[in-house]
């Protein structure tokens, strides 16, 4: 059932996820814009969608039980955006959303190690897809300029995500999808409270800045994650992972006709390899992580 009482079957999730999906494509086109730092970027976003999510749930007359399995994860996504908008600025925008699309990998991992699995042939065809699709965009004389350190960037920032997504996946049926993406949101804010202020260099956004930042934090992030977080209830954070993996297809389309950035041939070598991926990982559905009893 979801947070307001209607049942959502898989059909829904899926979609949610494909919505959710897009909705961070369009995050990296909005932070190559911005002419701000990628932590700044990263505390607007959090500030907007906190104070968004803070609306929705008291209207809903629901509540947020903080707890500290929250800060972590606030943590996690700090270093998740931050390291994203970081592989942006370095690389551009399809080198960092084909690195961080890289973290299927890590959930698959993740979740065979929190499950006592050992790794299928799915599962190992998924591993080695992606490790191809990364080396592929980094081959020696097509590699183009940043592209190392956005694809390191770019891991590290799913990575990341990918811890937060099994996290999830271990606590979403404690609390309702935006009590949960509320507190996510409010405690990457804390995090990253004092890196903004104490950064050099640190300046007011403008007008137009602070319309970026207004719908990276209510589209790209209030609404994305509760899609995401809610579908959550429904499937494993592995199939979340592999439609969610769908994000550079949207990054990349958007940027090209948004931004004129037009990846070469080895980087949509490499991302296709890292998307076809997801679609060996959807020829199976894994059991979800066992709740915690």
């Amino acid at each position: 059932m979801s947070a307001q009482g209607h049942p959502m079957t898989r059909a829904r999730a899926l979609v949610a996820l494909h919505v959710a999906a897009l909705c961070f494509g369009a995050t990296g086109v909005i932070g190559a814009w911005l002419a701000l730092p990628a932590a700044e970027i990263t505390e607007g976003r959090c500030v907007v969608a906190a104070l968004t999510l803070a609306v929705v749930l008291r209207r809903r007359g629901e509540r947020l039980v903080v707890s500290r399995a929250l800060v972590f994860n606030g943590l996690l996504l700090a270093a998740h955006w931050t390291a994203f908008f970081a592989a942006v600025e370095a690389g551009g925008v399809a080198v960092g959303a084909l690195g961080y699309a890289s973290f299927p990998l890590f959930v698959v991992l993740l979740e065979r190690a929190l499950a006592g699995r050992a790794l299928d042939r799915a599962s190992m065809a998924t591993v080695a897809l992606v490790f191809a699709g990364l080396a592929t965009m980094a081959l020696p004389g097509v590699a183009v300029e940043g592209l190392v350190p956005g694809l390191a960037l770019g891991v590290l920032s799913g990575a990341s995500f990918a811890w937060l997504s099994v996290r999830v996946r271990l606590i979403v049926g404690t609390l309702p999808p935006v009590a949960l993406a509320l507190g996510q949101c409010a405690f990457a804010a804390l995090w990253l409270a004092p890196l903004t202020m104490l950064a050099a260099g640190w300046r007011a956004p403008t007008p137009g800045e602070w319309a970026g930042i207004a719908i990276l934090g209510v589209v790209c992030t209030a609404l994305a994650h509760t899609l995401f977080i809610g579908a959550m209830r429904i499937v494993s954070a592995h199939t979340a992972s592999v439609v969610v993996a769908l994000e550079p297809v949207y990054a990349i389309v958007l940027a090209a006709a948004l931004l004129r950035q037009v990846p070469g041939a080895a980087t949509l070598a490499g991302g296709a390899l890292i998307v076809a991926a997801a679609f060996v990982a959807t020829r199976r559905r894994d059991a979800p992580v066992p709740l915690p009893g």
